[in-house]
């Protein structure tokens, strides 16, 4: 049998319903995120243990995307011994109706089957499952969540928005580029994008100073907007729009970032982000092992954006890496991205694709450890 794991009460903030669209903000507690060194240095363990054989499992059921992913320790952190990801849009329609969809959940539970299927298969021995900003503001999120529970057997745990926050930064902050500057990563979701703050000197996770998560993903400020995308004026004004809807969002944290700091860095992990620095490679396809890791100068990021954001729908279907799964939902991720860049004016982005999953793969592994 599967152990499901769920947090501390320290380090998550309370699930439930969320009303309105405010953004949730507040200075960080001056608490690190763990610091994960691999588990067997930490604590001494050899790599033929007991637990560096057992594996462990990490899904984020987001807004848009169910992901998986399934490792075992080793001496440099963790091998991946299977993944999968599927676009469920689990919180298509939820901004008009408060509620996930019969047919959303159909398909998110669809998901989580093949990735129940993959835990026995791989023989799980500790998971974790989360659940964020769709379920966070459905009426039926925890009905929903029930509901998972009884078919799939998997029980997944509707996080806080500063939890997701925490988990995003665990999980990518190694690839942030060296340096004594201050440093912003972010993570753009389906239903909200989390900017943070953090002090990233010395080893170890970063600490956080600060954070906002804005009501704002890509499906979210994509549902915000109804236009005729076959015409270039209307493509413009709704860009506007979006990048309005997100700047007044991301004012709380705005007004609180430092002033004129030199050398300051910027790190995304998210669709968007990877998919703009594809288009930056000019890829013919995804591939993980050129963008995971990459600088992209800023500039051109807003170039990219520039250029999608005055294309007609059918244009962005035929593009490389984007199709249409993507292409109607990447606008709204070029109008955050380009407002996190207004308020953080770095020279380069850095490129992450790895985040939540693989910040509660380091978590439980760690805790694991402490254990034994």
């Amino acid at each position: 049998m599967v152990q499901q794991s769920r947090p501390s009460p320290q380090s998550s903030g309370p699930a439930g319903g969320y009303a309105g669209k405010r953004a949730r903000s507040g200075p960080g507690n001056g608490s690190k995120a763990a610091a994960i060194p691999p588990p067997a240095k930490q604590r001494g363990l050899s790599s033929s243990g007991a637990r560096d054989r057992r594996s462990y499992a990490a899904i984020d059921l987001g807004t848009n995307n169910c992901r998986l992913l399934i490792a075992k320790p080793s001496a440099d952190g963790f091998i991946v011994v299977d993944a999968f990801s599927r676009i469920v849009r689990l919180g298509e329609g939820l901004a008009s109706s408060g509620r996930i969809s019969d047919a959303a959940i159909d398909r998110a539970i669809a998901a989580l089957s093949v990735c129940a299927d993959k835990l026995r298969r791989r023989h799980v021995t500790l998971a974790r499952s989360v659940a964020t900003e769709a379920c966070r503001r459905a009426s039926n999120g925890a009905e929903f969540i029930q509901r998972v529970y009884r078919e799939t057997g998997i029980a997944l745990d509707i996080i806080s928005a500063q939890e997701e926050a925490r988990l995003a930064v665990l999980g990518c902050h190694a690839l942030l580029e060296p340096g004594d500057g201050p440093a912003l990563i972010f993570d753009i979701g389906g239903g909200s994008t989390e900017l943070v703050l953090v002090d990233a000197h010395g080893d170890g996770a970063p600490r956080i100073v600060d954070w906002v998560s804005a009501p704002w993903g890509v499906v979210s400020l994509t549902e915000s907007e109804a236009f005729d995308h076959d015409d270039p004026a209307e493509r413009l004004a709704a860009y506007g729009r979006m990048r309005a809807r997100v700047s007044e969002a991301f004012l709380p944290l705005a007004r609180r970032l430092p002033r004129d700091a030199q050398g300051i860095r910027l790190l995304g992990t998210s669709g968007t982000v990877t998919t703009l620095a594809s288009l930056h490679l000019n890829l013919p396809r995804y591939d993980r092992q050129a963008i995971d890791g990459l600088i992209v100068p800023c500039e051109s990021m807003r170039a990219i954006s520039d250029r999608l954001s005055g294309m007609a729908l059918a244009e962005r279907q035929k593009l490389p890496c984007i199709g249409t799964e993507r292409a109607d939902l990447v606008v709204a991720g070029c109008a955050i991205l380009e407002s996190i860049l207004d308020i953080w004016p770095a020279q380069r982005l850095g490129v992450a694709d790895r985040g939540i999953r693989e910040g509660i793969l380091r978590g439980l592994m760690d805790r694991d450890g402490g254990v034994m």
